[in-house]
């Protein structure tokens, strides 16, 4: 991990200027998922994996791309402070445990900052829809925005239309949105023209968010983020060049069928 905002957030946290000293703290258990999921009506299969840490009563999670952390890591994590973790394996596992580590300090749930929406029980559609509209409250209602989605689910982009905002795409998976709009791999084509950036959580886990903050702060754009990974890490940004966040701790919506819960700031 380079010298960026997060590797300071991490310089922090061994210092013990957030909380216990983490060579206290240990992650009881590390585990990793791997989750495939179409909605109807959907041409998409999301596929996703994630590195989960659980410190206490908290879960801290990293999604990552398919081949980039080995399963074996989990036997091998488990049970390790939280010190040990964020100096050595790969960066998921830094992000999961730094995310459980922050969110054993201040549960969202204990953020006076938090404003929860309740998900409804219900069929994967029913909890994906009230999720993204969640998300897509943070949006700004301003016609003829150009919002940067980096990180791009389809409910969003439909949202960013509904507010009168040009959707600029950006993700490294997909070739295009659902109705024919392009997705260029490249952030800066989005970075450097964007009004809004709404970026994923993910960023975290592969090393763009850096980049991504370092921008917004440098043409003063507003930068949304929706997380599940990372939610806790994301939320250390807000007011330094995090304009909103929905914070969506484990267990995320797709693995539950019960009424859970998210953060908006």
């Amino acid at each position: 991990m380079g010298e960026g905002p997060v590797a300071g957030l991490i310089k922090d946290v061994l210092a013990g200027r957030h909380g216990p000293d983490p060579a206290e703290v240990h992650a009881t258990s590390v585990f990793w998922l791997h989750h495939g999921t179409r909605l109807a009506g959907e041409d998409v299969t999301y596929r996703n994996h994630y590195l989960l840490a659980r410190v206490g009563a908290a879960f801290g999670g990293c999604a990552f791309e398919a081949g980039a952390v080995d399963p074996a890591v989990c036997a091998e994590a488990s049970g390790r402070s939280i010190a040990e973790l964020l100096t050595a394996g790969p960066e998921p596992l830094r992000i999961a445990a730094l995310d459980a580590y922050l969110g054993s300090v201040r549960p969202h749930r204990t953020d006076a900052r938090a404003r929860p929406v309740l998900l409804p029980a219900g069929p994967p559609e029913v909890r994906a829809v009230a999720r993204d509209a969640a998300v897509a409250g943070l949006l700004p209602a301003a016609a003829g925005a150009r919002v940067g989605l980096i990180g791009v689910v389809n409910p969003l982009v439909a949202a960013i239309r509904e507010r009168g905002g040009e959707p600029l795409l950006c993700d490294l998976n997909l070739k295009q949105s659902r109705w024919g709009d392009p997705v260029t791999p490249r952030m800066g084509e989005v970075l450097d023209v964007a009004d809004v950036v709404v970026a994923t959580g993910m960023t975290l886990g592969n090393g763009s968010f850096d980049t991504i903050l370092a921008r917004c702060r440098e043409r003063g754009v507003p930068l949304l983020v929706y997380a599940q990974t990372g939610s806790a890490v994301a939320r250390e940004f807000l007011g330094d060049g995090v304009a909103g966040l929905s914070a969506e701790p484990f267990p995320y919506s797709q693995f539950s069928a019960d009424e859970t819960t998210l953060y908006l700031y």
